[in-house]
């Protein structure tokens, strides 16, 4: 397993790494990467396709579940299997905590895990190879005081602020489509920002709202 460290602000990792393994991109081309379990690619021979479905996912051998990331405010990228038959890979999950952090204040927070299966769920539906990028991820106190004061729209106990909600999209599919993808899960809040070309998926109580 390999051993991963944050270092200067930026994801470092202590060992090299095979050319499969699922790799971290910072702007300075650092690099975090990976270790994958034995039973990934042994999975993805037996499947073919990634396995993707919530809120209620099946259990069985031959399932995983990958996410594709990237963070145009830090130019990172992060594509990566985070859940292997039923279990969450530590190392995956570290550096989805780390992409989706509060840039600003540089404060990382775990995220909560319904919200990355709920993200990658939808990303599956949509059926495209494009990653999602991010546009808010998590958002300390200080952060969520500050936009709001600029916007109306940000809620003063934001689920943001709790690690459980993210603001994103993509360039080949629009709010409507994401969103609509993300609202037939059945799980969680959707939210249509399409004036500000983004979609809000949480993992709060079931809802949605925006046109």
């Amino acid at each position: 397993m390999c051993e991963n460290i944050i270092k200067d602000g930026a994801w470092a990792s202590g060992k090299s790494h095979k050319k499969n393994e699922a790799n971290f991109v910072g702007k300075n081309e650092s690099t975090i990467a990976m270790v994958d379990r034995r039973h990934f690619f042994a999975s993805a021979a037996a499947t073919g396709a990634v396995m993707l479905a919530a809120p209620a996912l099946a259990r069985g051998k031959g399932e995983f579940r990958s996410i594709s990331l990237i963070n145009k405010r830090t130019a990172e990228k992060l594509n990566t299997v985070y859940w292997v038959e039923g279990e969450y890979i530590p190392e995956a999950m570290e550096a989805i905590n780390y992409i989706m952090r509060d840039w600003r204040q540089s404060l990382v927070t775990n995220i909560d895990r319904r919200t990355i299966d709920i993200m990658a769920a939808t990303h599956n539906l949509l059926d495209c190879a494009e990653p999602f990028e991010i546009i808010s991820g998590y958002r300390s106190p200080q952060t969520n005081a500050m936009l709001r004061k600029r916007s109306r729209g940000v809620a003063k106990r934001s689920y943001h602020t709790r690690g459980m909600a993210c603001d994103l999209t993509l360039q080949t599919r629009s709010v409507w489509q994401v969103s609509s993808a993300a609202k037939s899960l059945g799980a969680g809040g959707v939210g249509r920002y399409r004036r500000s070309n983004f979609t809000h998926v949480d993992s709060g109580p079931v809802r949605d709202w925006g046109r």
